[in-house]
């Protein structure tokens, strides 16, 4: 199964405060430890949201809203896209991973959809657009209840 895990931001990333050498150190070998496993496809850090914009949807409308933006608990200071057996093994990783900020900080686990979850709704023609599309940009990941079916990203997300 593959799942997202979600690196909660805190006041200090969102203040733009870098992490120390060692911190980055341990980041890197335990990125390391993921790839050789074969569970890491993607991961990145996100700058604040400060730096960031929100379109907001409402029919046919688009509103742009700039950053920063509040309930910095509920905000995301990085991820990653990871290939486990189970949710337990997702959990397992993540007890090994090295506490990614300087203070108190929380990490969330989802699972992806997978093409597998829409075999109702996926005609012939369907599944040969998405083979087409993965073929060409690598994975997808399936953006359920979306006027946009899906969100394409590579090995390496930037």
């Amino acid at each position: 199964m593959r799942v997202m895990v979600l690196v909660k931001a805190t006041e200090d990333s969102e203040a733009g405060v870098m992490p120390s050498t060692e911190l980055i150190e341990a980041r890197f070998a335990f990125n390391e430890e993921l790839v050789n496993a074969g569970v890491m496809q993607a991961g990145e850090s996100l700058k604040p949201s400060s730096q960031g914009k929100r379109v907001a949807f409402n029919g046919a409308d688009r509103t742009v809203i700039n950053g920063p933006f509040p309930a910095v608990s509920e905000l995301i200071a990085g991820f990653w896209i990871w290939e486990v057996a189970s949710m337990d093994a997702a959990v397992e990783w993540v007890k090994k991973c090295p506490n990614p900020m300087l203070g108190p900080s929380e990490i969330e686990i989802r699972p992806l959809y997978e093409m597998e979850d829409f075999a109702e709704a996926m005609t012939p023609e369907l599944q040969e657009q998405e083979k087409r599309l993965r073929e060409s940009v690598g994975v997808m990941m399936w953006v359920p209840n979306s006027p946009c079916t899906s969100v394409s990203v590579g090995t390496t997300l930037r």
